[in-house]
């Protein structure tokens, strides 16, 4: 299933790999006032090609066509800024402070600030407009990527999701725990091995490891799509995956670089690796 704001491609294993913020299509009722290229600097640009072999090797495939700027599909629909509307935002809004971290940020479901902590509007929006957003964008990437993981459990009796990121080299001054932290080439999370087990996740890192890559285990690190779809106990495995952006791509210019076509490689064997283990045997 193909709309023109989410793709999905259904799958044959018990693999399913999303991609919630590579997407490059800026609906035009975002009415937004910052810089475009600003806006695009928080964009996981090219994660989408990076794995577009996935889907020929039978893993289910999901992917996000509109920014997260616009709506962030990692983000709980109560992780909401009720600073940015013009009127009171009528559904539930999160109390927990560290569900609410990123709405600090200003990168909640509805993101108030782009890079550089520039703020995204000159103007405040309305509950219309954001349920829209949400029944157009959030509630369909969210149903795919459910209904994928659904289909690989039911046929497999066990299910790996692989949730797509790249990060900056560095962290962000602003909307980070850790400003200025030089990032990994790689880092995997599992909100503290909740959303899959302990050794699919060390697979993971031996692997690229081995390949010799420097990989960071952060095991609190993960949203909404792994927190919500990873159940280790039921064998539904979520395992968030971040991988720097400079082995890949400029970050100011957005291109990519030499180092694209081998990361490619790498990725893939990752990804054959995943299509040959049963986590019910490790």
């Amino acid at each position: 299933m193909t709309s023109s704001l989410v793709r999905s491609l259904p799958g044959t294993t018990p693999l399913v790999l999303d991609s919630p913020h590579s997407g490059s299509a800026y609906p035009e009722d975002f009415a937004f006032d910052c810089a475009l290229p600003t806006l695009r600097r928080a964009e996981d640009s090219h994660v989408e090609k990076l794995y577009d072999f996935a889907p020929a090797l039978g893993a289910g495939w999901v992917e996000a066509i509109f920014p997260s700027s616009y709506i962030d599909a990692n983000r709980d629909t109560a992780e909401i800024d009720v600073s940015l509307f013009d009127e009171a935002w009528p559904e539930p809004v999160a109390t927990d402070a560290k569900v609410m971290s990123k709405v600090r940020f200003g990168k909640g479901l509805i993101w108030r600030l782009a890079e550089g902590d520039e703020p995204i509007y000159q103007r405040k929006l309305s509950v219309a407009e954001v349920q829209a957003r949400i029944a157009s964008c959030w509630v369909p990437y969210h149903d795919a990527v459910a209904n994928a993981i659904d289909t690989a459990h039911a046929c497999h009796g066990y299910s790996i999701h692989l949730n797509c990121h790249a990060m900056p080299a560095t962290a962000l001054s602003q909307g980070s725990e850790f400003p200025g932290e030089a990032h990994a080439d790689f880092v995997v999370g599992t909100r503290d091995g909740s959303t899959a087990s302990e050794p699919l996740a060390q697979l993971l890192c031996t692997h690229l490891t081995s390949l010799g890559y420097r990989v960071v285990y952060h095991p609190n690190k993960g949203v909404e799509l792994v927190r919500r779809y990873g159940e280790p106990a039921e064998q539904r495995h979520s395992i968030q995956l971040e991988v720097n952006r400079k082995l890949y791509m400029n970050e100011e210019t957005l291109a990519m670089n030499d180092g694209f076509a081998p990361l490619k490689t790498h990725l893939q064997s990752l990804v054959q690796l995943l299509l040959q283990t049963d986590p019910r045997t490790l």
